[in-house]
């Protein structure tokens, strides 16, 4: 019998989803809760593999046994042995021929900025320390969606087979929860935070970040809308942004 379990978790102390050598990851402690838990060893196969220090808001993966599994006490109790950074949210039954990589139709993630020096935000957002246009980078960020070879955001020497996806939604959105402190001379508001959104059945290695950082190269007027079109055209990973660091980025959801 096949289930899935649904989960988030914090990637800033995990090398990634996937388990490696030498290093902790987030599949590693799953397949570890899981086997001591139905007291025999579990294979879990995840919806993507996230890189390190990524994050997940939802995220799907899928394991097999030969047994009938309680799916509520299964959570319940994944999440008292699990690191307090990981959060499992439903276990549930599937059929047989359902996926948690290759049933998924989209992911989405999202990736976030600041510009303004915030305490509660470094973990989780990348300041960044110049003027960006918001509104050129979105009419970048349309051109996205006119291509599907996306070689120029891969990341260099991997084994992928393809580098076609089919991105369906890809824009930046300013952050509307503005609240004004004020307190003598004192003041901070949340103006200044933006997050870039981007939706496709599948992504390449280091895929969103690289987008990402030749995007913001668009934002400081370093690079102009022909060349980060000519850019996506000539799917070459040298010509395009630096890859921006991973605390910043989430998996959003998965959809089946």
């Amino acid at each position: 019998m096949r289930y899935f379990v649904w989960f988030a978790y914090d990637g800033t102390d995990y090398h990634g989803w996937q388990i490696q050598p030498h290093e902790n990851s987030v599949q590693a402690e799953l397949q570890r809760a899981l086997s001591i838990l139905l007291r025999e060893p579990v294979a879990v196969v995840g919806a993507g593999r996230t890189d390190t220090g990524v994050h997940a808001r939802s995220m799907a993966a899928h394991f097999d046994i030969g047994k009938t599994v309680d799916c509520q006490q299964l959570a319940y109790k994944l999440n008292r042995l699990l690191p307090k950074d990981i959060a499992v949210y439903k276990v549930e039954q599937v059929d047989g021929d359902m996926h948690a990589r290759f049933s998924a139709k989209s992911r989405t993630y999202h990736y976030y900025v600041h510009t303004r020096k915030n305490p509660f935000l470094r973990n989780y957002s990348c300041q960044l320390h110049y003027n960006l246009d918001f509104e050129l980078m979105n009419k970048a960020a349309e051109l996205l969606l006119r291509y599907d070879d996306f070689g120029a955001f891969c990341k260099s020497h991997t084994d992928v087979k393809t580098t076609l996806c089919n991105v369906t939604e890809a824009r930046w959105i300013e952050i509307q929860d503005k609240e004004a402190h004020t307190d003598g001379a004192d003041s901070y508001d949340t103006a200044s935070q933006w997050y870039f959104r981007i939706t496709a059945n599948r992504f390449l290695r280091n895929m969103v970040r690289a987008v990402v950082g030749t995007l913001i190269e668009v934002g400081r007027g370093r690079m102009t809308l022909e060349e980060f079109q000519k850019v996506i055209e000539g799917k070459s990973r040298s010509e395009a942004g630096e890859s921006m660091p991973g605390h910043a980025l989430f998996l959003e959801k998965v959809v089946y």
